[in-house]
């Protein structure tokens, strides 16, 4: 069975967007519910979620496991799994991590561009890797199931959440630098490093990580696919779009800027782009999103790595990395009892 899964959203989440996920047979969707939330406040944005299950329960349900993307498909539903794109949810609390898995965080990113207590983001002038605490919550992490993100870290604390990590990490949304040298894509040397340790690629369509911006064509798009297998593995790249749908360009300040500044930070985007770039014309929302598997093939990929990249693999990694992770001693004890 094929799955349909989309490793990164952030969108104006409605009614409307749920229907056209279920239009495009969408499988799972890894959503963003934090940027720079703090615990409470994240917890809202959880009760929102649980609000919208209760209205759409035809549409849309909670996934918390990867048995729940196959529930997905056999219900025709949409298995929505929780991220935070930056470590502020956990404040400076480790035991946080634990409570905001059990409410359904399936993914955290150790920064997002700028140094957090974690690790450094990939906009400092010096990446000084992970902190102390950066260690210790990576354990952690390791420990319940919560999937370490490096989407938006630096390339040395990237390379070290891999080797401290004694999970495979994953990189859910970005792109290869050697095919369009974005400061949030990854060096090929960091992207084999990811592979070779099981780690896990999601590929991004965001203008500002795309060679031609909105213009990249869908060949162009696929032809760096089939590059990033090469680096990867074909089991471990996945798509991760980061797609921000109906957002109005307000929020970009709060992605960017969140707290931490008082003047805008223009991030990714050129010195006088405040707002979301336009969408390439091949993905507007998820009805679009399995088109992508034909422009796979036209590339050369397989029929089992085209669909591997398609959502297999996301499934298959979902599976190694949520669950609590499970000590020698505990399997003796249990093989014991």
């Amino acid at each position: 069975m094929t799955y349909l899964i989309d490793g990164l959203q952030y969108a104006n989440w409605s009614e409307r967007i749920f229907r056209q996920m279920r239009a495009g047979g969408v499988d799972a969707v890894h959503v963003t519910i934090a940027y720079h939330e703090t615990f409470r406040e994240t917890v809202s944005v959880i009760e929102r979620w649980n609000r919208w299950f209760e209205l759409y329960p035809d549409l849309i349900f909670q996934g918390r496991t990867a048995e729940d993307v196959a529930k997905a498909r056999q219900t025709g539903r949409t298995a929505i799994f929780f991220g935070s794109q930056n470590p502020s949810c956990i404040e400076d609390d480790i035991g946080l991590v634990e409570v905001l898995h059990t409410l359904g965080l399936r993914f955290m990113q150790l920064t997002y561009n700028n140094q957090s207590l974690l690790a450094t983001g990939c906009y400092e002038d010096e990446d000084t890797g992970l902190t102390r605490m950066g260690r210790e919550v990576v354990a952690e992490m390791n420990r319940v199931g919560l999937v370490v993100d490096m989407s938006h870290s630096g390339e040395r604390s990237t390379h070290q959440a891999i080797e401290h990590s004694t999970r495979p990490i994953t990189i859910s949304h970005a792109n290869p630098a050697s095919w369009y040298p974005a400061r949030r894509n990854k060096s090929d040397d960091l992207l084999r490093a990811l592979g070779a340790a099981g780690g896990f690629l999601g590929l991004s369509a965001y203008p500002h990580h795309l060679r031609g911006g909105g213009s990249c064509s869908l060949q162009s798009w696929c032809d760096m696919a089939a590059l990033a297998v090469d680096l990867v593995g074909p089991g471990n790249v996945g798509i991760g779009t980061d797609l921000c749908q109906d957002q109005p360009d307000s929020v970009v300040e709060w992605m960017r800027v969140g707290r931490w500044t008082k003047r805008i930070d223009y991030g990714e985007g050129s010195a006088t782009e405040t707002g979301f770039p336009a969408m390439p014309d091949w993905f507007r929302d998820n009805r679009d999103l399995a088109g992508i598997r034909a422009g796979l093939r036209a590339a050369g990929l397989d029929e089992a790595t085209a669909d591997g990249i398609m959502g297999d693999n996301w499934h298959a990694f979902f599976g190694k990395s949520f669950g609590a992770e499970c000590h020698p001693e505990a399997a003796q004890l249990n093989a014991a009892e």
